[in-house]
């Protein structure tokens, strides 16, 4: 294929995540005022794997915040798998999370009275999918994940690991287009937080969108994109460039 026949197939695919001029301002107009973020683009794929890079107060944290619809932008727009989420009232906003977003985190986030199949069932209890499929699907996911044979385990009969490999199952059951994950090896050793990331790897190459945000290059350096925070502002970057703290005010 021609590099130009390329750049048209992938003009024409709609991205899973697309902002514009995308701002966010607190306590805009007081003596407290902060800008976290100042018109930033960005386009994602299908089927990416990339990283938002940064330290800490560079206004990563905030961006995840307007990609995952848990706040709203003070200004731009944002178009989630399509959907400009600036035209969805609150309900409508919670249905394009469960349907279109995946959240990975940290801690894990696991109700821990709960097994490890029930776990990831319960954002399916929210869909109306009868119980029989709801298990059934999280049986699947579970094994999707390597945990064929833990879904009776309570989340404190896990290890980290397995605990993190629950919450990407539960991120996945309702086939969102986008796994969201934010710091989602900082909790683990250096050889699970490898084998979490060898997941997101081959989540990948099944055709999910993986935005990972981090501040740890050696975690950024296994996905294929580094966008760069600093400022509030963000570009396309390196891993070097992610590893320096912003020079001046913090956003």
């Amino acid at each position: 294929m021609s590099q130009r026949a390329g750049d048209a197939t992938a003009s024409a695919v709609t991205p899973v995540i697309l902002t514009r001029a995308l701002e966010k301002v607190y306590a805009a107009g007081s003596e407290a005022e902060v800008v976290a973020l100042k018109g930033v683009d960005v386009r994602i794929l299908p089927g990416e794997f990339v990283a938002i890079m940064g330290p800490s107060g560079s206004g990563k944290s905030t961006l995840m915040n307007l990609i995952g619809c848990l706040d709203t932008p003070t200004a731009g727009s944002y178009a989630c798998d399509g959907v400009d989420v600036s035209t969805l009232d609150a309900e409508e906003l919670a249905v394009l999370r469960r349907d279109k977003i995946g959240f990975v985190f940290q801690g894990f986030n696991l109700l821990p009275r709960m097994s490890a199949l029930e776990n990831v069932a319960m954002p399916m209890g929210y869909s109306n999918v009868p119980r029989i499929e709801r298990l059934q699907r999280a049986s699947a996911a579970l094994a999707a994940v390597g945990l064929h044979n833990r879904g009776g385990h309570l989340p404190s009969e896990l290890s980290g690991g397995q605990q993190q490999r629950v919450a990407i199952a539960r991120a996945l059951i309702n086939r969102p287009p986008l796994l969201l994950a934010d710091e989602p090896t900082g909790a683990l050793d250096s050889k699970t937080g490898e084998e979490i990331l060898a997941l997101f790897k081959r989540l990948r190459d099944e055709g999910h969108t993986v935005v990972l945000i981090t501040h740890d290059a050696e975690v950024a350096a296994h996905c294929d994109r580094v966008l760069v925070m600093k400022d509030g502002e963000l570009h396309e970057g390196t891993l070097q460039e992610g590893l320096h703290p912003p020079q001046g005010g913090s956003a």
